[in-house]
Formats: C-alpha cells, structure tokens, sequence
C-alpha cells in the first residue's frame, strides 16, 4: 500500500474545525504547540487526531494556519519528551528547528525533536502530515550511532521511501498480532539509519562553547548521548566542554535547575520508556533491572524519584493481568 494514496488520509473532504476544539486536540496529542490563525478566531480547514497503530502513537495533522509554534515555556511544561517523525502527505510546510530551516514537500521525512523549539509555517495554505511519536531517551540509549534532527529526506531517497512502507505496513498489522514488537524495534533502528548523522552538526558543535545558552545546547547533546554511562556527571560535562565546573554549574541555575536534577529526570524518562516496552515482552526483567540500566545503582532513590516524578510508582504501569515484570 502506498502511504500517499492512503484515502484514510489524503484528499479528505475536509471540514472546518473550530480553532479552540483544534487547539485542543493538537495539545492533547502532541502536547503544548501553539496555533496561529491567518485572522484571529477564524476555523481550522482540517484535523488533528490520534493514530494508534501497531502499538504506537501517530498524529495526524491537516490545517490551514499561519504558524505552529513551540517556545521553551511550552517545553518546559510539558512532562513526556518524544523525537517526531514527520511525513509530509499533502500541501507543503515550513520547519524552523535546531537553527536549521527546511520547506517539506509531498514525501518528504524530517525528524523534529520535542525538547527544542520549534515553528512550522503555513502561511494560511493547507497542509496535511502524519507525525510518529518515537520514544526520545529510548531512541538515543539504544543508538550505536549518531543521528541528526532537523535534516529533511527528499521524497525520493531510499530511506524516506522505506520509512513510508513500513509506515503503511504497521497501518495494516494490529498491535495484538505477533509482528508487531518486531515492526516498531524495525522502526526505531530504521529512523536512526535514514537520519544517519553527516558529520555536519557534529563539527558545527565545536563552536558551541562561546555562550550560556550554545554551552547547553552542547550539554543537552551530551547527556543525550552519554546518559547510561557511569560517570556522567557535571565535571565530566565541563571537562568535555573545557570549561571550569562552576561555569557549568551557574549556566545551569540560570535556567533554574541543576546539571544531576537534569540527568535524573533524563534517566527516569528512560526508565518509564523501557517499563512500557516491556510490557508487552514475554521474558520478564525486574525492576530493578531496568533501573540499573537506565544509569541508576540505588533502587530505593530510583523507586521514590520515580514516584516523585511521575507521581506513580514503577510497579503501578503495568496493566493488571500482565505480571511480565517482577518487582524486586
């Protein structure tokens, strides 16, 4: 099946929408994006709705807006952090993110990440994509390589053509089915290789170190890829960054926070990922195993920050009658 001809999801009778009601359905999927009308209380031609396949999460986004936009307040209240697939099926849209501008066209891919700012534009024309909610500590601790958010796949590269057929092929298998587990681990190791990092960003960070807010840029970047190691820490960060561990630590509190406040609550995320993959699995791993591989060696402070975080314990995600995780 090709995604593009879906009629599920292109060339729609597209009814107006009342902009609060589209608003909200946008935040209640995607979480605290901004839309902005071409005239203020104008209708939305277009939906935002929620796509579960396979057991994962996409949205499906038509509008005619001016402009989406995300800011560091927005991030900052939000509690889930997820990367974005996102696929363009009709009309075009702006994406400004990561300091990098692209226009995406019918086919095109680009990998949007949630933890930084974001706009895309519209400009008052219809538009219509499909965005895949990836789990975003889960999709870097389980990366053997480096990969890049922001960069656009031309309709026609192999890898966006790939990513579209195995988009189509978990539209047809439920989440029920046994292939299931295997398409989405498929999704994830596909993602990775079609942004494949160039090269290119990587060497623009040397230049990072000359301001506060470029420093965390580069910090948030480490963190990312180096959460589950041991030594991870304020000092490793500032060594790598060649900067004394005070300075280190006023950039952090200028943004109202600590360096470890920052790694534990990136851990626990990852946690909280890999407890929902585990579900589903049928060889059981305790608790306090996915806790130690998330970078955590006390149980009793990763259970009660858990809990602090999250406001549930570890052992209350699980579904009741799906004893496929032992608390230990």
């Amino acid at each position: 099946m090709d995604l593009l001809q879906n009629r599920s999801l292109v060339d729609r009778s597209w009814t107006p929408t009342p902009y609060d009601q589209w608003a909200d359905d946008l935040h209640n999927i995607c979480g605290n994006f901004n839309a902005h009308t071409m005239e203020r209380g104008d209708k939305v031609i277009g939906t935002a709705r929620r796509i579960d396949v396979c057991g994962m999460e996409f949205a499906h986004v038509s509008n005619d807006l001016d402009y989406i936009h995300r800011d560091w307040n927005d991030i900052r209240r939000d509690a889930h952090e997820h990367l974005f697939l996102i696929l363009q099926l009709e009309g075009t849209c702006g994406v400004e993110h990561s300091g990098q501008q692209n226009i995406l066209d019918v086919g095109e891919c680009i990998l949007v990440d949630s933890t930084r700012p974001t706009t895309f534009y519209f400009r008052g024309h219809f538009s219509n994509h499909l965005s895949l909610h990836l789990p975003r500590q889960l999709m870097y601790s389980e990366s053997k390589v480096d990969f890049d958010v922001a960069r656009k796949l031309a309709a026609g590269d192999p890898m966006a053509i790939m990513l579209r057929a195995l988009i189509a092929k978990m539209m047809t298998t439920p989440a029920c089915e046994a292939p299931s587990p295997h398409l989405r681990q498929l999704m994830f190791d596909t993602t990775r290789q079609a942004f494949l990092s160039t090269g290119i960003q990587t060497v623009s960070l040397n230049s990072l170190h000359d301001s506060a807010g470029k420093r965390m840029q580069l910090v948030d970047i480490l963190i990312d890829r180096h959460l589950t190691d041991s030594d991870l820490s304020a000092r490793w960060l500032a060594t790598r960054l060649g900067v004394s561990i005070r300075t280190l630590q006023q950039d952090f509190q200028g943004m109202g926070i600590t360096c470890t406040t920052v790694i534990r609550d990136k851990r626990l995320r990852l946690a909280r990922e890999k407890i929902e993959q585990l579900k589903e699995k049928r060889n059981a791993a305790t608790i306090a195993e996915v806790a130690y591989s998330a970078g955590f060696n006390d149980i009793s402070y990763f259970n009660r920050s858990f809990k602090e975080l999250f406001d549930c314990a570890p052992s209350e995600l699980l579904r009741a009658g799906e004893p496929v995780l032992k608390v230990s």
